[in-house]
């Protein structure tokens, strides 16, 4: 029995029946939780990365696993389903994961309640969204991560945290309802929720009906441009991803990511060239609007002051390019923007890690120690005092210097910077230069083609240029800030559990240099696949229900 596409439910069953566990062990136990949680998110990403694998070893012509859990015949049930490009944010998903968790172990899973859990239920909703091949599902997912997110951005308490947590929450709430709305306005067109069917039901809508399926899809986009930080429904991102606590930061980068892949699957899966007179509809949208989101987002960072904002910043300079790739529909062009969304939340990530460590080599070793042990004033830092650290239960202890730790420090901002930049020698320029090569050649190098490039390439290309080299202004200026300025300040005081998660981030940024090739083919025919929606379609609504053993009886029965 192959037992690999039960595999394909792992993900999602995992961290639920681990969040259970933990809520079952209270708050006294937390360090049993930090070790069960993190053994759960490693088994989660060695699930992933079999997956993954497994999506390999199919060949092209089955790369796409499906399961039915309900055991129902498509499009009826829930349907998971796992193909490259869902495999890819499985392990990105996981990676980043377990190196915010390391991070959160040092301190921060002590700031407030339940953090485990919530982390275990953020983790499955993520895995749920990716997995998922229906709309009505991918509600629920993103409601239960959403839901997570809502607790773990307030984790830490602080003013600015909860102002901007409240603010994160109501925008939220909204486009979930819209979400509802949009989905509501495509079932009534088209009769059906699975990603697959409505595939092929969208040709054949009356032109009558077209109108309302448009407005349910643009209604619908706009809940996923929310959340992927489109300009102008972004303005909420920068002040929550600033203000959330360094892990969850971390963690939200991924989260972004899910509006731009459910964008991604969505468009070339059902408003592919194959959709008859909805053919490509709303690619302008995305071109011109992840171009706006470009353009604000680099000014913004030329004003930025604070790490952690010019890491959010960043964060929609990313979400543009992709946004603007997807809109393309060039399958060259979306290979390498899935290359550089891999290289980037990367380095996003490790900054958000960095940031803080950063920050308390500025200002840690002048905040008070109160005699009762309780936390620092200004608990949105929960910076350690001079010479001083916290352990787990956030008592006060005697903390040790590691050597070199400015040296850590610099070397690893220099790092980030780079990837996030797009300088070479690192990945985050091989990604910038793959996406830069299809614009020039649409078609890709070598096909003879002669096609002009259009204005709007030229202009994402400039913008790519010019967004780097805003870039490239805001990290120098904080680099000679905090390192460079002739200002006597004690190394910050550091633990394994928070340098280990940054040099493992970097350490795969800068291995994706020397090892590009092969996930550029990767990333190339996950682009591929998604301009074949067919094969996507013909493998999901192929699958067939597992006959129960009374239907088998009844069959054997009737055959002569």
């Amino acid at each position: 029995m192959n037992l690999m596409p039960h595999l394909i439910a792992a993900p999602i069953l995992l961290p639920l029946l681990t969040a259970a566990v933990m809520l079952m062990l209270g708050e006294k136990h937390r360090p049993l939780k930090a070790k069960i949680n993190l053994f759960s998110s490693l088994v989660g990403l060695g699930i992933a990365v079999l997956l993954l694998q497994w999506t390999q070893e199919m060949g092209v012509p089955g790369s796409i696993g499906v399961y039915l859990p309900g055991n129902w015949q498509v499009p009826f049930g829930i349907v998971l389903v796992v193909d490259r490009l869902s495999a890819l944010m499985l392990v990105l998903t996981g990676i980043i994961g377990v190196s915010a968790l390391l991070f959160a172990m040092a301190r921060w899973d002590g700031a407030g309640s339940s953090f485990h859990a919530l982390f275990q239920i953020q983790m499955m909703g993520l895995y749920g969204a990716f997995l998922t091949a229906d709309l009505f599902n991918l509600f629920v997912f993103f409601e239960v991560l959403l839901a997570a997110s809502y607790g773990l951005m307030l984790h830490g308490s602080g003013r600015s945290r909860v102002s901007s947590g409240l603010h994160y929450i109501s925008i939220n709430l909204l486009a979930s309802s819209l979400f509802l709305i949009g989905a509501a306005l495509i079932y009534g067109v088209t009769g059906t929720l699975n990603m697959a069917d409505l595939a092929l039901k969208i040709p054949l809508v009356p032109e009558a009906d077209r109108g309302l399926l448009h407005a349910g899809a643009g209604i619908l986009a706009v809940a996923f441009l929310a959340k992927a930080g489109m300009w102008p429904l972004n303005f909420w991102l920068v002040p929550a991803y600033s203000a959330a606590s360094a892990p969850v930061a971390a963690m939200f980068a991924i989260m972004t990511k899910v509006g731009v892949y459910t964008l991604l699957r969505l468009w070339t899966l059902l408003f592919s060239g194959q959709a008859g007179a909805s053919a490509y509809f709303g690619g302008d949208w995305l071109i011109y609007g992840g171009m706006a989101t470009i353009v604000c987002a680099a000014v913004a960072i030329l004003a930025a002051q604070r790490l952690e904002r010019l890491a959010s910043l960043s964060i929609l300079v990313s979400a543009g390019i992709l946004l603007s790739a997807i809109g393309f529909a060039q399958p060259n062009l979306i290979g390498a923007a899935l290359f550089y969304l891999v290289s980037s939340t990367l380095a996003l990530s490790a900054l958000f890690l960095l940031a803080e460590l950063i920050e308390r080599s500025r200002s840690a070793n002048e905040m008070p120690l109160f005699d009762d042990g309780d936390l620092p004033r200004p608990m949105e830092s929960l910076q350690p005092p001079k010479g001083i650290n916290l352990d787990d239960e956030q008592k006060a202890v005697v903390g040790q210097v590691i050597p070199w730790t400015m040296a850590f420090l610099g070397l690893s901002f220099i790092a980030c910077s780079l990837l996030i930049i797009g300088m070479p020698p690192l990945s985050g320029f091989i990604g910038k230069l793959g996406l830069l090569s299809a614009l020039l050649n649409p078609l890709g190098l070598g096909n003879g083609s002669d096609e002009p490039v259009s204005n709007a390439a030229w202009g994402l290309l400039a913008l790519l240029i010019l967004s780097g080299l805003a870039s490239l202004i805001a990290f120098s200026r904080l680099g000679i800030q905090r390192f460079w300025t002739p200002e006597e300040r004690p190394s910050p005081l550091l633990r394994r559990f928070e340098c280990v998660p940054i040099i493992a981030l970097l350490g795969l940024s800068i291995a994706l240099t020397f090892k590009a090739e092969p996930l550029l083919r990767y990333t190339q025919a996950a682009a591929q696949a998604l301009n074949n929606p067919q094969q996507y379609v013909m493998a999901v609504l192929g699958t067939r229900a597992i006959p129960s053993p009374e239907a088998k009886a009844a069959v054997a029965e009737v055959t002569p």
